[in-house]
């Protein structure tokens, strides 16, 4: 029997991984095991025969104790951003604990080129690949492209307007959803390539502003023009969004790497994990159109 823990099982990737990972019948329940910060939350996973534990990031040993007797950990990096360093901390305190555990592979949801990202938080990413592959333990880091599923917070707002304000120029980028991550990442886990390993999971094309726009503006009927401004002009708008600084340093950044040119990658990773091609951008949004507004 091999054991899989998932860590973050409460949050919407980790409920996707378990669920791909049971849907699919790759794994039983009584070979998963679920663990968060807060076991309450993992209530219907225990009502499927999944064991339920504890993993507080913040908690070296208990996160040891998580870990223990366990063959395969899936650690999906922390949403812990507002306090510089702390993320990264929680992380390399988790990889830590796992070769005290005895686990014998690690897998950690990374983002594509975290060595030359200038997204805000790429040298957390960075510092747990490097944490990773200092620890001994075998690994696959899967890193995860821009989720489609993070424009659905702007763009109704974008839509209600008629405008999208960018800084993301001419560049481009290969969205992929979260869905098909978690699809990906639930095959990694069930069975992991062989070797230490680094995927790529991305969409199969990579788009620019207006193309983007053109498929949103499309599925939700509704105009929507691409305004492309700086860094100094979008951070302005966040701000009086009222979003808090880390959020608009994330923002700003987030499309400054897009159009450096570090998201615009295209491979088969995602294909050769799960069989079959991502989804593509039309039909994400088609099937979200509701809540574009």
């Amino acid at each position: 029997m091999t054991k899989l823990l998932v860590t973050g099982a409460s949050g919407q990737l980790g409920k996707a991984i378990i669920g791909h990972l049971l849907k699919d019948g790759k794994v039983a329940a009584s070979d998963l095991i679920a663990a968060s910060r807060d076991t309450a939350k993992l209530a219907a996973f225990e009502a499927q025969g999944i064991e339920t534990r504890k993993a507080d990031f913040d908690d070296p040993s208990g996160l040891e104790a998580a870990f223990t007797g366990v063959d395969r950990v899936l650690i999906i990096s922390t949403d812990t951003l507002a306090v510089p360093g702390l993320r990264l901390k929680q992380h390399t305190a988790a990889v830590a604990a796992a070769a005290k555990a005895g686990v014998k592979h690690v897998l950690y949801t990374s983002m594509p080129n975290p060595d030359k990202s200038v997204v805000s938080f790429a040298p957390d990413h960075l510092g747990t690949e490097q944490a990773i592959k200092a620890s001994g333990l075998a690994y696959t880091i899967i890193r995860n492209s821009w989720y489609f599923d993070n424009y659905l917070g702007s763009m109704p707002h974008n839509l209600a307007v008629g405008t999208w304000y960018t800084a993301m120029g001419e560049g481009r980028v290969a969205n992929i959803s979260r869905e098909d991550c978690a699809a990906a990442a639930a095959a990694a886990l069930a069975n992991p390539p062989a070797g230490n390993t680094i995927l790529t999971l991305t969409g199969a094309e990579s788009l620019n502003a207006d193309q983007i726009a053109d498929a949103i503006s499309k599925a939700a009927g509704k105009p929507l023009a691409v305004t492309k401004v700086n860094d100094e002009q979008l951070a302005a708008g966040a701000r009086g969004a009222g979003l808090p600084d880390f959020v608009v340093d994330l923002v700003v950044s987030s499309d400054a790497n897009v159009r450096a040119g570090n998201f615009d990658l295209v491979t088969d990773d995602f294909e050769k994990l799960t069989g079959r091609k991502p989804q593509s951008l039309a039909d994400f949004f088609q099937q979200h159109k509701a809540a574009l507004g």
